[in-house]
């Protein structure tokens, strides 16, 4: 089936079912995304009837918000309305070091909608056995990759919604 994906700041879609791509952000154009391959991953999961809703939290053409306020506010929103929160942790305390991800994490857990998925590859993984202990403590998925992680989502969105995905 098809994804619709929402970047940072655009109008938030309400009614179809939703996944929000949690996690660190490359802050230089070196460092190569990883929500790309997450929305590839996505599409080809997904089964469900109509199309994906595909939150994320970068902006399209990589132009960034005038306002720290419009990003925060746009996000904070966009994990509220969304049924399933995909963290995806790739550490790496030199380019992707997440620290406002550990945070978001820390929000969204107790919602029941966040899935982890921390690569035991990744430059830092020492850096995410807390997040996989708490993810642990309170029954949420934890996978080791991005096609397991994504699977994990769109599972917790079936459920939530009572379809199948």
């Amino acid at each position: 089936m098809t994804v619709h994906l929402i970047y940072a700041r655009e109008p938030l879609p309400t009614g179809g079912p939703s996944v929000f791509l949690a996690g660190p952000t490359p802050r230089d154009e070196h460092t190569p995304s990883w929500r790309p391959a997450a929305v590839e991953a996505l599409a080809a999961q997904w089964a469900g009837p109509g199309p994906l809703i595909v939150l994320s939290p970068e902006s399209r053409g990589g132009r960034r918000a005038a306002h720290y306020d419009d990003q925060v506010g746009w996000e904070t929103d966009a994990r509220e309305g969304a049924d399933a929160i995909l963290f995806w942790i790739p550490r790496d305390l030199t380019v992707l070091p997440g620290f406002t991800t550990n945070v978001e994490f820390g929000l969204d857990i107790g919602t029941g909608r966040a899935v982890l998925g921390c690569p035991p590859d990744c430059p830092n993984p020492e850096r995410n056995r807390y997040l996989i202990w708490v993810a642990r403590r309170h029954g949420a998925p934890v996978c080791d990759s991005l096609p397991e992680t994504v699977a994990a989502a769109l599972a917790l969105l079936a459920r939530r919604r009572g379809v199948h995905a």
